[in-house]
């Protein structure tokens, strides 16, 4: 198994959406496109330089290509990844984004069972129906209730305090936020009170040796670094394309990835074994480097592109999968857009790192850092 990408094994459910709306708008927008698309490309402006000159600081943008660590192997111990955890933490970064489904978009999902399968919602997102029995908060108010809470944080929060925030995060759908404070309580201090009832303690209990990066890196490393929340960027509503036939248009994608290389797979194996050891710094490292990347990508959605079904079912993979980078991108610059000059470091999955790089590196007062030099 690819243990660098979100496409190492294919998930149906989440390809594959269950919409029934007929997609007329995008015909019509297709066409409009191909009446004016001279016109566009005559009025291409240059925006590569627009920030040269610029008052003020650049953002520093760290984007670190991830394992998934669900699916480490059973020997796998959270310990290992401390050389990974020093070198981010010496990058100082004031911002972490993690891989991780937002609380609006999550609760957006729930309220569109006709265009979302409740099966997505399911799978991506917690039920919140728990801590809102314990807060009287549905997501909405959570929301709006850890902004305002936020906004007016003290230099030396109480243990009450950083109970109530837990418990606020949790019924606003931000489970790894709820675990940032949950780690900065002194474990005499870890009990139910401030909004956390007994079975929302259980559920952060259950955080702390769950193998997932948002938990065992980005919170752990928030803690460190004093910063007292992560920010969810993840999305799946960009990918919800329409598949009239779930069963085929898997087989045709797995066909394409099926074509993999010598190289790819080469690196594959060599992923594996630094796994197995609990080598994490040096698989850090690798599935960090371009070259590593160009190989996963290749063997993934360049074999996609070349897809010849008649349905043309790799490009419309493709179109899923970056239109979910297009949003997650957005959501980053969203992220720290209060914060000109901000250093952000950001937790995806390695696949995803190749298209955050190219679309970070477009922004404006951005600079896009190597993933290689703070890993050395």
């Amino acid at each position: 198994m690819m243990l660098s990408g979100d496409r190492s094994r294919l998930n149906i459910t989440f390809i594959a959406h269950r919409s029934k709306t007929v997609r007329k708008l995008f015909a019509i927008a297709g066409l409009s496109l191909g009446l004016i698309g001279p016109a566009i490309a005559e009025s291409q402006v240059d925006l590569s330089k627009l920030d040269t000159g610029m008052a003020g600081p650049r953002a520093q943008v760290l984007v670190l290509g991830s394992v998934h660590l669900s699916g480490m192997p059973k020997t796998f111990k959270p310990e290992s990844l401390e050389p990974v955890l020093e070198r981010l933490a010496a990058f100082n970064p004031q911002i972490i984004t993690i891989e991780a489904l937002s609380g609006e978009t999550c609760d957006l999902m729930a309220r569109h069972p006709a265009v979302y399968a409740l099966e997505d919602v399911r799978t991506y997102c917690r039920d919140p129906a728990p801590a809102r029995a314990a807060t009287g908060l549905d997501v909405p108010a959570a929301i709006a209730e850890v902004r305002k809470t936020l906004k007016d944080w003290p230099a030396q929060p109480t243990p009450a305090q950083r109970r109530r925030l837990a418990a606020t995060f949790l019924a606003a759908n931000d489970s790894a936020s709820a675990f940032v404070q949950w780690l900065y309580l002194p474990k005499s201090e870890r009990h139910v009170g401030d909004g956390l009832d007994a079975a929302l303690v259980a559920l952060l209990q259950k955080f702390e040796t769950r193998n997932n990066e948002s938990f065992q890196i980005g919170a752990r490393l928030a803690v460190r670094l004093g910063l007292q929340r992560l920010y969810a960027v993840d999305d799946h509503t960009g990918d919800n394309i329409y598949i009239d036939d779930p069963q085929r248009y898997g087989q045709a994608i797995q066909k394409a990835w099926d074509t993999a290389g010598e190289a790819a797979l080469a690196s594959r194996k060599r992923q594996d074994q630094l796994s197995a050891d609990s080598q994490m710094l040096a698989l850090y490292r690798l599935i960090n480097q371009p070259e590593a990347q160009r190989l996963a990508i290749d063997a993934d959605f360049a074999a996609a592109m070349r897809d010849a079904s008649p349905q043309h079912y790799g490009q419309r993979y493709v179109a899923g999968w970056e239109g979910r980078n297009l949003r997650m991108v957005a959501n980053i610059r969203a992220a720290f857009a209060d914060y000109p000059g901000a250093r952000v470091l950001s937790i995806v999955g390695a696949s995803h790192k190749p298209w955050f790089d190219n679309l970070l590196g477009q922004m404006q007062g951005v600079d896009v850092i190597d993933a290689g030099k703070i890993l050395k």
